[in-house]
């Protein structure tokens, strides 16, 4: 989006609440579904393998495996469906998008090297 003015014009639109994920992680996205005049939330949790674009065009695509079946869904960042997004495991992948993951099956098909975490330094 080289255009200065319609970035311009939609970065009012932009969402700033979301959490900072990267490709790999672990999340839970909080949809809100219609059906009828009613309204619920439902979550699809799983693995982060593509984030593309930028500003109000961002998208990002989660993929988990449902009853041995890979399943993909993409999200704008910005919609107004996503209620909330929480951030369940963090990880170190080596490439931008995790394309590669498709191809796999059973337990390696969530496999991402994940992130070691600190232990914090006790001060006096």
């Amino acid at each position: 989006m080289s255009n200065p003015i319609i970035r311009e014009i939609t970065a009012s639109q932009v969402k700033k609440d979301l959490p900072p994920f990267k490709v790999g992680d672990g999340v839970k996205v909080h949809t809100k579904v219609r059906e009828g005049d009613k309204e619920r939330v439902q979550i699809f949790a799983g693995i982060v393998i593509a984030i593309k674009g930028s500003g109000i065009h961002e998208t990002f695509t989660v993929r988990r495996i449902s009853y041995g079946e890979g399943v993909e869904r993409v999200f704008p960042s910005s919609s107004p469906n996503i209620e909330k997004i929480e951030i369940e495991q963090t990880s170190e992948p080596m490439r931008a998008r995790l394309y590669y993951l498709r191809d796999r099956l059973g337990k390696a098909a969530v496999a991402v090297k994940v992130q070691k975490r600190e232990k914090p330094v006790a001060t006096k």
